[in-house]
């Protein structure tokens, strides 16, 4: 579901419509697991944060894992949109090789995988993009072994928003 800029407002129902539709209650779950990106700033810490909170309230480990491992299987080199005309990509053979990048699609130069993820962006990266989208048994191929890592966001450059530093003067 395309949420722009109301992910805190749509997220929560949404978790509970989707247990709701398969008749599974949040208290009988055992472990959550999120994405962490790399992502938009205000996605990730709201996605990172609510699920932190329901394992918190449920009492079940929280596993983060890198939304790109989620994408696909087997040898791929995934692509999605990172907005400001560049990809967010990360290749895979049996394992990742190498971390997750951003760069713009014209200057990539790709090993010779499959590609998976955004097509839109196949003519700029001048292969085929096989059209694929982080599923849930993508998450939960991606969740490694052992106990949760600590939540932290991808976070791959810097933000857009900037402060502001025309400060008013509280009282005069």
């Amino acid at each position: 579901m395309a949420s722009g800029t109301r992910h805190a407002e749509l997220l929560t129902p949404t978790v509970s419509e989707v247990l709701a539709r398969a008749g599974v209650a949040l208290r009988d779950v055992g472990r959550l697991v999120v994405g962490l990106g790399p992502g938009p700033y205000t996605g990730l810490r709201v996605g990172i944060v609510t699920a932190a909170a329901l394992g918190d309230v449920v009492g079940v480990p929280v596993h983060g894992v890198c939304s790109l491992d989620a994408v696909g299987e087997g040898p791929r080199v995934v692509v999605t949109d990172a907005r400001r005309k560049e990809v967010y990509w990360r290749a895979y053979g049996d394992v990742p090789l190498g971390d997750p990048a951003v760069d713009r699609p014209e200057e990539l130069e790709l090993p010779d995988l499959p590609v998976v993820g955004d097509e839109r962006f196949a003519e700029r990266l001048g292969r085929a993009v096989t059209a694929t989208e982080v599923s849930t048994a993508g998450l939960l191929r991606a969740v490694p072994a052992g106990p949760p890592a600590p939540l932290t966001p991808l976070y791959l450059r810097r933000p857009d928003a900037v402060p502001n530093i025309n400060r008013k003067a509280v009282s005069q």
